[in-house]
């Protein structure tokens, strides 16, 4: 059964979902020996993969080292966050932990190190011989998603899901980019014990249960556009619009003070991109000294931008939960949720009710510094997979 467990607390309580799909598990950054809880818990079920979301408050290394010691014989991607998504929503302070049990999934884990500079062929190749050899040592396993974890201070997203994507072919891809919470200092992803920056890590995942990948955003564009002159691709920088300087220009365009430009203002104003006839946000990060903006995602010279307007988070989401609920409720959903949809939240103080929709449709994760999706790197959105208890 799913068990959904929060730790450390006064009280145990466990709550059955479905019978053996996904195990689920959440506890303090605080409590003495987490991980020795969360085992405790998941009890000896043989597990392919097991992954954790850990707090930044968290002392990561240690977190990771434990892991590795009771869990052995188990996959263990690892990654820090910008907030987590817990049983109740969107929560802070915790590790959440998701056991993917060998009954129901077989998955293959690899860690990619130095995504600043990859050398793409030899990626390429390891990439397609483990997707194959993972289908073929699982014929009866017809169900599958790959699952990314990045360093979210990298700035190597882009370029690695679009190296990545081929290789997996039929395979959909999502997935999250490390946070710190909203300090943007150090990011660290960790396979199998090794913690490491300006890294990732794939999971290749199999099921026999059906799964669906998903992306989501709630932004509409508007008629407000503007045109990159000058930029750092490099560096995700934006120094002019529209032959103007970058922050003065956009604080024009959208209403506000360029002096009182903040992490609010980006939540509530994002800009979009429109690639292969869909919108994609190209997030702003904050305004550096020299009055530049640093985004979040790829950005260059000759980009037309598009200032988007919000729809009602809340009655979105529900939507769309709801959408992926037709034929049956999943039995859980994995979700990686940008760091700006909870600054936007907390602005609009609907942080309890969107936390209220995610938890009556089991979706657990973590807040993010940018997601993934297919072969690109977007940013405010929720991209995730939704698994559902028949089998395929």
């Amino acid at each position: 059964m799913i068990k959904t467990v929060e730790l450390g607390q006064p009280a145990v309580t466990t709550k059955s979902v479905v019978p053996a799909i996904v195990l689920t598990g959440q506890v303090s950054w605080d409590t003495p020996s987490p991980i020795a809880q969360i085992k405790q818990v998941f009890g000896d079920e043989p597990l392919s993969f097991l992954t954790l979301f850990v707090s930044p408050m968290a002392d990561f290394p240690t977190i990771v080292a434990e892991a590795r010691t009771l869990f052995p014989d188990t996959d263990i991607a690892t990654c820090t966050t910008a907030g987590e998504i817990s049983a109740a929503g969107y929560d802070e302070g915790k590790i959440i932990a998701l056991g993917f049990p060998t009954s129901g999934f077989a998955t293959t884990c690899l860690l990619v190190e130095n995504i600043d500079n990859l050398d793409p062929l030899p990626l390429i190749d390891r990439i397609t011989l483990e997707r194959v050899r993972l289908q073929e040592l699982h014929p009866e396993m017809t169900s599958g998603f790959a699952f990314l974890l990045v360093d979210g201070l990298s700035r190597a997203e882009d370029g690695l899901t679009a190296t990545i994507s081929p290789a997996l072919r039929d395979m959909p891809l999502f997935g999250g980019s490390a946070g710190d919470g909203t300090d943007f200092e150090h990011t660290s992803v960790a396979l199998n014990g090794k913690v490491a920056q300006n890294a990732a890590v794939l999971t290749l995942v199999r099921s026999r249960y059906r799964t669906q990948v998903f992306s989501l955003d709630h932004l509409v564009p508007s008629d407000n556009q503007m045109v990159v002159t000058a930029a750092d691709p490099g560096r995700r920088i934006v120094k002019t619009i529209n032959a103007e300087p970058a922050a003065r220009e956009y604080a024009r365009i959208v209403g506000k003070d360029p002096e009182q430009l903040d992490r609010l203002t980006f939540a509530s104003h994002p800009v979009v991109v429109r690639i292969g006839g869909t919108h994609h946000v190209r997030a702003i990060q904050q305004v550096n000294s020299a009055g530049e903006l640093v985004f979040f995602s790829a950005i260059d010279e000759g980009m037309v931008l598009t200032v988007a307007a919000p729809q009602n988070m809340v009655e979105h989401l529900r939507s769309k939960m709801m959408g992926l609920s037709v034929e049956k409720k999943p039995a859980l959903i994995l979700g990686c949720d940008c760091i700006l949809r909870r600054i936007e939240a907390e602005q609009r103080q609907i942080t309890r009710d969107l936390s209220d929709v995610m938890s009556s449709y089991n979706v657990t994760g973590f807040s993010t510094y940018g997601e993934q999706i297919g072969a690109l790197h977007v940013n405010h959105t929720m991209t995730g997979v939704a698994i559902y208890a028949e089998e395929d």
